[in-house]
């Protein structure tokens, strides 16, 4: 399948578990159309790019290896992705990456993470964190990467606390929740 002809096929993906794991599974089945989903993923300004964080994110949770051959694409153009609805995939992505890459098994990600890659996610959720257009989810799963990434950049956690706490009175419940449990493993 061509770009535009998968291009043409995100119209009828929507939010629906069933239908982002259909796509999810057609990216699985076949991987060289994952170029093509980031491509027009970072189409930022496209209707459709969303759609296809919303898929790639989905590929991710499912098999998160088969995104491994484009991590130097992704993180080198994350940081272009600005709306809402496809910065949200771009931060859970993210976590996902940091999350495998500190698992205590022996995974591939730790193999690939390279530090340009763990440089520019940390550089984007410290965006995301300070940046007053991005709801809670991106922020959330923003300072859980940063947290975990502090454990090998020691001078992450200091500034993330600073972040935590100034923005804590000014932001939601659930913002706040998370917060003070990243502040207290911070601290231990």
């Amino acid at each position: 399948m061509t770009k535009d002809e998968l291009y043409n096929k995100l119209n009828y993906v929507n939010h629906s578990r069933d239908n982002r794991s259909y796509f999810a599974a057609l990216l699985l089945e076949n991987p060289d159309y994952i170029q093509h989903f980031l491509d027009i993923m970072f189409m930022v300004d496209d209707k459709s790019s969303h759609r296809a964080a919303w898929v790639f994110e989905f590929m991710c949770g499912k098999n998160l290896e088969a995104a491994l051959p484009h991590l130097d694409y992704f993180t080198k153009n994350m940081h272009r992705v600005h709306h809402h609805s496809a910065v949200r995939p771009v931060a859970k992505i993210c976590e996902y990456l940091a999350k495998a890459f500190y698992s205590k098994t022996d995974t591939l990600d730790k193999v690939v993470l390279k530090p340009i890659y763990q440089e520019r996610i940390i550089e984007v959720c410290f965006d995301y964190m300070i940046g007053p257009q991005h709801k809670i989810a991106p922020k959330a799963y923003s300072m859980n990467t940063l947290f975990l990434f502090g454990r090998d950049h020691k001078w992450i956690h200091p500034e993330l606390a600073i972040i935590l706490e100034r923005d804590f009175q000014l932001q939601s419940s659930g913002f706040k929740a998370r917060a003070r449990h990243i502040l207290k493993k911070i601290k231990n």
